[in-house]
């Protein structure tokens, strides 16, 4: 019932506003100025539609000679096509709009039914593949220098080859690595191309070797370096006997046994060989394969606050094929979250942040409308340093390394505003395909930030998080997690949820956050998640009117009372949830899942009122406003179909 009276008062005031325009004059905009791009253009033309430019990177200084006299908006159409970029796309503030006005990049067509397909693409495609001599039902292809770690074939994103089984033996740690009572590793080439892949609950790291020898000093065991300092770090952030529990280990020849798979061999510098096995309906002679070489497609930069990018569209358009090297180092991949560890000064150790394929920093007022971010190696989208007021509605990304959406003040940073960024209506599912703890939204310490009307699905860990790693108390207020739909979360990693805050929120319930309307549903299976994970510090946060069944738990988390670090002042009210608790922990006398001492502590100020417990003799549907809600969570109609979600 107070959905049915909440959508009439909003159709009133659409009327209402609708009314007070009827009979004004429409204002006028003069016609925007149009410049033209596509694959078969020409750089020296004049970027016309009869003869367009050939390059983005032309457009732009067209752009730029005509912006500081700006009069309209500036639109650059690409027509369709595969635009295979040799450097990033870097703007600046010399690309912003001008005197009210924005510049616009966009697909020919934007918005109509005779719209362009168009890629921004950071990859080369891999040509003259032959018969590997050496190894039956391989193929093989020169590729020169390229450093990657990922390939694509036929659109899809082959793994690299890997054991698909811990390392072999019973491992012991070392200062320097392992010893093994396995001799197999003794066998594989190439060891100092292999990576030791670790999983835990709500990590996974990755280490490479250095080397494979016998042991000097017991001939029946193997020796097994590991790189450094990656090593020292990984011990350091998960502890020398977790790092007995390895999951896999990647990238060697030898491991090229399961169809769809590859491996890069580096052995001759310069002259590196591709060497992939075809699935049974692939020919390598026909089948398209390509390698991303770029580690950013496009970045936008503005000069600090004084000087931001501004006022700049981009729409249509489809980013693909971008890598990241950083876990090639010898420093590796010993991350948590979606941070990776460095040395420091003076023996510290650094947290750095996965970066952006592409990514906006000291940007204002950037619309980000209808491109799909897809098969990247990193992060999708990151607005940081000082980026605000920008929009990123009616996107997919999907296929991406490491996470979807990440803003906000991000390690190493402790400082920044980032004010006003709306993340709405947008899907993101199937990311953290290479680092799987990755979030599909992180929100860290911003102001005034809405994430609304989202679809988040199968995700390997945590739908959307909010909050920044350790605590940056005084950066975060007005947090608004409206209306998403999240399901089949935490499908390999547990400790997470479908919506996580941490930290504190604000320094009042009208300054913190608000989570409301939302639907987080369906991701059994996991040893430890929670649907509205309220975790560590967590501070003043509203959480009314959603629906959450089928996680481990429904809300919950641990109350870090430790320096002054407590979960309280939490508000849960008219929500709809099945309340399950894991038979391994004791419920409380209130609702949700709070593990007790010596790990955790009791949330403090936990308010209920008007909530609803769902069973299977009173499910969802039995609940009008409860099914209400789930329908309405996720994209709104027009985006939902324009997503790929088929009609309201």
């Amino acid at each position: 019932m107070r959905t049915a009276r909440g959508s009439s008062a909003a159709a009133l005031a659409v009327a209402a506003a609708l009314a007070s325009t009827a009979g004004a004059p429409a204002p006028h905009h003069p016609p925007a100025t149009q410049l033209y791009v596509a694959p078969w253009g020409d750089d020296h033309g004049p970027g016309t539609l009869d003869h367009p430019f050939a390059t983005p990177a032309r457009a732009q200084r067209a752009v730029r000679a005509v912006a500081p006299r700006m009069t309209s908006d500036v639109t650059v159409n690409l027509r369709a096509g595969t635009y295979r970029l040799t450097s990033p796309l870097r703007l600046t503030s010399a690309d912003s709009g001008r005197n009210g006005h924005r510049v616009v990049y966009q697909a020919y067509g934007y918005g109509t039914a005779h719209q362009e397909p168009v890629t921004l693409s950071g990859g080369r495609p891999v040509t003259g593949w032959r018969h590997a001599p050496d190894r039956p039902g391989v193929w093989q292809a020169d590729v020169g220098s390229l450093e990657t770690r990922q390939l694509y074939v036929d659109g899809h994103r082959a793994p690299r080859a890997s054991l698909g089984a811990p390392l072999p033996g019973k491992l012991t740690p070392t200062a320097t690595g392992y010893t093994t009572t396995s001799r197999l590793p003794l066998s594989w080439h190439r060891p100092a191309d292999l990576e030791v892949v670790y999983r835990y609950d709500y990590a996974e790291g990755r280490c490479g070797v250095k080397a494979v020898s016998v042991s000097a000093t017991t001939p029946a065991r193997t020796t097994i370096t590991m790189d450094q300092p990656c090593w020292r770090l990984a011990r350091t952030l998960y502890g020398a006997d977790a790092l007995t529990r390895t999951h896999d280990v990647e990238n060697a020849p030898d491991f090229l046994t399961r169809a769809g798979t590859w491996y890069l061999d580096r052995s001759r510098p310069g002259h590196h060989t591709l060497l992939y096995r075809p699935r049974a309906d692939e020919d390598m002679t026909r089948t398209e394969a390509v390698t991303p070489t770029l580690q950013t497609l496009l970045s936008g930069t503005g000069t600090a606050a004084s000087r931001p990018l501004h006022d700049l569209t981009l729409r249509g358009l489809t980013f693909a094929h971008a890598t990241w090297l950083a876990p090639n180092e010898p420093a590796g991949f010993a991350a948590a979250w979606s941070m990776y560890m460095r040395p420091g000064q003076g023996g510290d150790i650094t947290a750095l942040t996965v970066p952006g394929n592409v990514t906006f920093r000291y940007a204002d007022r950037i619309t980000l409308t209808g491109n799909r971010f897809v098969h990247l190696g990193a992060q999708g989208l990151t607005l940081t340093a000082g980026t605000s007021h920008t929009t990123v509605t009616g996107n997919v990304l999907t296929d991406i390394s490491d996470g979807g959406i990440t803003l906000g003040v991000l390690p190493p940073a402790t400082r920044g505003t980032n004010a006003g960024n709306r993340i709405t209506d947008n899907w993101i599912h199937h990311i953290g395909t290479e680092y799987r703890a990755a979030s599909a939204v992180w929100n860290s310490a911003t102001r005034d930030t809405l994430i609304a009307h989202n679809q988040v699905d199968h995700v390997p860990y945590t739908g959307i998080l909010s909050g920044p790693s350790e605590d940056l108390r005084g950066l975060t207020r007005r947090t608004r997690i409206l209306g998403n739909r999240v399901f089949a979360t935490n499908r390999l990693l547990a400790d997470g949820g479908g919506i996580y805050l941490r930290g504190d929120q604000g320094p009042s319930y009208a300054d913190g956050a608000l989570v409301a309307r939302n639907a987080v549903t369906d991701s059994p299976g996991a040893v430890w998640n929670i649907g509205i994970y309220t975790d560590d510090s967590s501070n003043r946060v509203t959480v009314r009117d959603d629906v959450v069944h089928d996680y481990v738990a429904s809300i919950g988390g641990c109350s870090e009372n430790w320096g002054n670090r407590p979960v309280r002042n939490i508000r849960y009210t008219g929500n709809y949830w099945d309340d399950k608790v894991p038979t391994w922990l004791a419920r409380r006398p209130y609702p949700g899942a709070w593990p007790p001492a010596p790990d955790c502590g009791d949330p403090q100020h936990l308010h209920f009122t008007s909530n609803t417990l769902l069973t299977r003799a009173n499910p969802c549907p039995t609940h009008p406003t409860c099914t209400a809600i789930t329908a309405e969570a996720g994209p709104r109609w027009p985006y939902h179909r324009a997503l790929g979600l088929g009609p309201r």
